[in-house]
């Protein structure tokens, strides 16, 4: 009998610990949710504060714990919403692969609050995406920008392509099939529906210089590969790949920019 007294103490401070962990998720779960904006105001600062303090107390519940959080980075408070943002930034280099099962979600929830008029907002959301490139996986990355892109308007097609000329770099390297097969759709949708000045109708402002750079990136890491793959493409396409070769190959533009795109007013 004596012999089983640290047994089974061990086993009661165990079943402790594990009433202890639920009673602190059910009160995070409930500030996270809560009708009042103070207490989701802090629920979210509970949740860094635990990913700063227990990071396994949250991936171990991640799916959980994240289905309460995720819908904070798009509050109808904004006050909520940027706090939520600029934590979910200071996250993700804590939590960094365990986030993936999420990371669909997130970056979702993130890119919408690229086209938000309140500069603190706008702001938080690209200093979190940032720290997505900086902390995550970034083939994952890649995939679920260059899936997302095509479903965005606004300012926020901009900076997903313009942080997908990022990532080409980073991963073509290592994985170049996975490149052109989720990367080379966005260009050839942006070239085939951009019109004569650089707008992309009903969905961007001028893209022209965000497309000009996911171009560059990719003929930088692709070579003439890049123009080899165009030839299948639409004639639209096609047509601003040849201006652009032009214009890198002559001596009077002074142009930089290999595969730069050949509208005329660009």
């Amino acid at each position: 009998m004596g012999s089983n007294g640290p047994r089974l103490e061990g086993l009661h401070s165990s079943v402790r610990g594990g009433l202890e962990v639920t009673k602190q998720l059910r009160e995070l779960m409930r500030l996270l949710e809560a009708k009042e904006y103070q207490s989701r105001m802090e629920g979210v600062g509970r949740l860094l504060e635990h990913c700063k303090a227990r990071p396994e107390l949250i991936t171990a519940n991640l799916v959980q714990v994240f289905d309460a959080f995720t819908p904070r980075l798009q509050d109808s408070n904004k006050k909520v919403n940027q706090w939520a943002l600029e934590s979910l930034a200071k996250m993700i280099p804590l939590l960094k692969e365990s986030l993936h099962p999420m990371l669909l979600s997130i970056i979702i929830a993130v890119a919408d609050n690229l086209n938000s008029k309140n500069a603190g907002i706008y702001a938080a959301a690209v200093t979190a995406l940032d720290a997505m490139i900086e902390s995550l996986d970034n083939l994952c990355l890649l995939q679920a920008f260059a899936g997302r892109v095509r479903f965005l308007s606004g300012r926020a097609v901009l900076d997903i392509t313009e942080r997908l000329s990022v990532l080409v770099a980073s991963v073509y390297p290592q994985k170049p099939q996975a490149v052109e097969r989720h990367v080379l759709p966005v260009l050839w949708c942006l070239l085939d529906n951009m019109i004569g000045n650089g707008v992309l109708p009903g969905r961007a402002g001028n893209v022209r210089t965000v497309v000009r750079r996911l171009s560059r990136s990719l003929r930088e890491q692709m070579g003439s590969r890049l123009q080899d793959l165009a030839a299948g493409q639409p004639q639209q396409v096609l047509k601003t790949q040849r201006h652009g070769q032009r214009g890198t190959d002559s001596k009077t533009t002074g142009s930089s920019c290999p595969f730069q795109l050949g509208y005329r007013h660009i």
